[in-house]
């Protein structure tokens, strides 16, 4: 039905037989003092004025500040009317007008109200999607920059506030070891109420998680965080008919808690749209937050455990070290006849003995190198080195065990090389591990070689293991290799060559035995050279061990 307002002075007139009923509610106001109030109390779709009706202006005034969408149209009765109207006019009737013409008029302007009304509709849908959408994305930029999982839930219940407006919110975390109520309203909530809100948070607990992998709810221990917007104001127990919506907070296994909302007015389609893509976005940096978590804690107990670790193995060799000096000396003295005659056979025993303990004192060295590195106490004494120098010791040092063993080293040095800034007594136990696998794992008859020689790291041809060790490598460096004819390494176990501890796994290697420190040991004095430590091999033909030194003066070295 269409309301129409005749504002005249004139109370029998033409109009009031047009617009009769069913179609039209047509009333009439004579008296100015009532008109707003006539106005505000039932909002007519269009307004009639008599031109000739007292403070015309004030009145077209007093209508437009009601509502913009109410169609004003001029009854005019006399051949002029007041510019200053025309403004505010749709349309005007005149008394030569049909009654169909009128009719019609009115029509047309109606039309045109409610197509007005339509798009003034439509234009304020589309910002509120355009809004949310905004809101959506910012939510979304917020979750993307934090791990911290107290702030992503509050991320989520701004965004939903921002989006939605609600009353109260209660969110249920279950990302900590036991769960929390968090509680957002917009106004105080008395302990009565709260209580009421624990039972119904439990409620919604049991339906959403029955049979999933979730922690126990107590309702006596659980712990509520509450938030107050204005809490001069008090809800009371009519929240609960608000209109509510609940979802939960979850990807795949992982269960973070659940949300409801309620607001006083009805939520729509779009609301609970916004509301279930907030809830699920929340959900994957909840994920990320709780596995960031749980990285940083193991963490923190790998370190604490590679710390005692390292802490025993120094106790441990420190304490063998004593009692293994005064064990060699005992043996020197004994072999050397001083307490009494040694035959053939005792001196075999002797013999034997103080190679075991030799081999002791190596795998003590070694321990208590590795600790030393680990805990940043090994000390360097760098100077200018040539590495030809390391070698050629290396060589007379260890020549004597390779002929015992039937096998030949080799060197190939590079004539005048220049020196490198190093610590030659590091270098030496780095090539000295080096030579010395290659003389375990060689079978006899064969040969093992030690070369020199100057590389450019563009020209560095490496294993795809090892490629991450010279990534960063730039410039010429002193390159020196010890190939050997032995049993080599799978492709497999490559990778694991230079681990702690690490044994390759084949008979030969058992066989030996050793502590696998060695090349551990080596990769970490080469990088505090700035160098670097690779190999290749090739099962049954042999192994080539690669380290390198850089040419160019460095600064701030280790130990300098």
């Amino acid at each position: 039905m269409v309301k129409i307002l005749f504002i005249s002075e004139c109370i029998n007139n033409r109009f009031g037989e047009i617009f009769t009923k069913p179609f039209y509610d047509f009333r009439v106001v004579s008296d100015e003092n009532i008109i707003s109030d006539t106005i505000n109390s039932d909002l007519p779709d269009i307004v009639i004025i008599d031109d000739k009706f007292k403070n015309l202006k004030n009145i077209t005034k007093t209508i437009k500040s009601q509502s913009e969408n109410i169609i004003i149209i001029f009854n005019i009765s006399g051949n002029k009317l007041n510019k200053d109207l025309i403004k505010f006019a749709n349309a005007f009737l005149t008394p030569e007008m049909s009654d169909d013409l009128i009719c019609s008029t009115v029509s047309v302007n109606l039309r045109m109200k409610n197509s007005k009304e339509m798009l003034s509709n439509s234009n304020k849908d589309l910002a509120d999607t355009l809004y949310r959408q905004r809101v959506m994305y910012e939510t979304s930029s917020l979750f993307a920059g934090t791990l911290d999982k107290s702030l992503l839930l509050q991320y989520m219940s701004d965004g939903i506030d921002r989006a939605l407006s609600y009353s109260l919110a209660c969110i249920l975390s279950l990302c900590d070891e036991k769960p929390v109520l968090i509680i957002n309203s917009l106004y105080e909530l008395s302990n009565e109420l709260i209580s009421a809100i624990k039972l119904r948070t439990v409620l919604n607990y049991n339906s959403l998680f029955d049979g999933k992998n979730v922690p126990k709810l107590d309702i006596d221990t659980l712990k509520v965080i509450k938030n107050i917007k204005y809490p001069a104001n008090r809800f009371t127990f009519t929240i609960f008919q608000y209109d509510n919506m609940t979802a939960q907070i979850s990807i795949g296994d992982n269960y973070f808690g659940f949300v409801e909302i309620f607001k006083e007015n009805s939520f729509s389609a779009e609301d609970a749209t916004c509301f279930g893509t907030i809830t699920q976005q929340v959900a994957l940096p909840l994920k990320s937050a709780t596995l960031y978590q749980e990285l940083i804690e193991t963490n923190a107990k790998l370190a604490k455990l590679e710390r005692l670790k390292s802490e025993f193995i120094s106790i441990v060799s420190h304490e063998l070290r004593t009692p293994l000096t005064s064990i060699k000396n005992s043996l020197d003295i004994l072999s050397s006849g001083k307490c009494g005659e040694v035959n053939e056979t005792t001196n075999k025993f002797f013999d034997m003995a103080k190679r075991n303990s030799q081999r002791l004192s190596g795998i003590i060295n070694d321990l208590l190198d590795l600790s030393k590195i680990e805990a940043g106490k090994m000390e360097f004494k760098f100077a200018p080195t040539n590495i030809n120098t390391v070698i050629d010791y290396v060589k007379s040092a260890l020549s004597e065990v390779a002929k015992s063993k039937g096998l030949t080293l080799i060197t190939e040095e590079a004539e005048n090389l220049p020196e490198i800034i190093g610590d030659s007594q590091r270098l030496e136990q780095v090539l000295t591990n080096l030579v010395s696998n290659a003389i375990k794992f060689t079978p006899e008859n064969k040969s093992i070689t030690i070369s020199s020689k100057i590389v450019n790291s563009s020209d560095i041809n490496i294993n795809e293991y090892f490629k991450n060790e010279i990534n960063n490598l730039s410039g010429d460096y002193v390159q020196v290799c010890v190939k050997d004819e032995g049993i080599g390494i799978k492709p497999e176990d490559m990778l694991h060559a230079f681990d702690k501890f690490a044994q390759i796994e084949n008979s030969l290697a058992r066989k030996v035995g050793g502590t696998g420190l060695g090349l551990p040991i080596a990769k970490q004095l080469l990088e505090a050279h700035n160098g670097a430590i690779w190999c290749d091999s090739e099962i049954n033909k042999g192994s080539n061990f690669y380290f390198i030194i850089p040419l160019t003066k460095i600064e701030q070295l280790a130990g300098t």
